[in-house]
């Protein structure tokens, strides 16, 4: 995963984030939610096809394959885990929570997650999984 930006992880999170409230995703739809501008989307989304992580109709929908799904997930999984232990365990408030566990995930080790992730669940007692 690390021969991906914080950027294109961020594009990857986005889509599957969509796909999973929607079913599908647009280009607009991700500058929407990533609040750019659709060229950016674009000039992403030719990488992120390049990298055999998505499938992008012209003018049409946007998909991961199987490869991307991966990679998304593993993404999303790390956020929130680490929005979880902010906002539940330290008391960050909500939004901030979001915004800095965003800005962590890109960063973080997979033994730092993994001993964030037992730490959690040690102290709020519940069962957290790490996808990927």
């Amino acid at each position: 995963m690390k021969t991906l930006s914080p950027s294109l992880e961020d594009y990857l999170e986005a889509i599957y984030i969509l796909k999973e409230k929607k079913g599908f995703t647009r280009v607009s739809e991700i500058a929407n939610f990533l609040k750019v501008k659709m060229p950016s989307v674009n000039s992403a989304l030719k990488i992120l096809v390049g990298k055999g992580l998505v499938v992008h109709e012209t003018y049409g929908y946007v998909s991961l394959t199987d490869k991307g799904e991966k990679s998304a997930k593993k993404v999303y999984s790390r956020h929130l885990i680490l929005k979880r232990f902010l906002k539940d365990v330290l008391g960050v408030d909500e939004k901030k929570a979001e915004q800095d566990a965003c800005r962590i995930e890109h960063h973080i080790s997979q033994e730092s997650l993994e001993k964030l992730l037992k730490y959690i669940k040690k102290v709020i007692n519940k069962d957290v999984a790490i996808s990927g």
